[in-house]
């Protein structure tokens, strides 16, 4: 069984942010504004999406 791909992109700056959201973003693989990774939906992707969902745009590929 094959898990769902999502692509999340950068769309706010992590600068003025508490720094466990900026961590969030790194650990995600992001670090410069419009940058775009694919990656599997796993309830973990998932929590760390939910806690910066204003910073972020999230895409599901089919």
């Amino acid at each position: 069984m094959s898990e769902k791909k999502v692509r999340i992109t950068l769309k706010k700056s992590k600068y003025g942010r508490k720094p466990d959201r900026a961590a969030t973003l790194v650990a995600l693989g992001l670090h410069r504004i419009n940058q775009s990774v694919e990656v599997q939906l796993t309830p973990q992707i998932a929590g760390m999406t939910r806690k910066v969902c204003d910073l972020i745009c999230v895409e599901e590929i089919s």
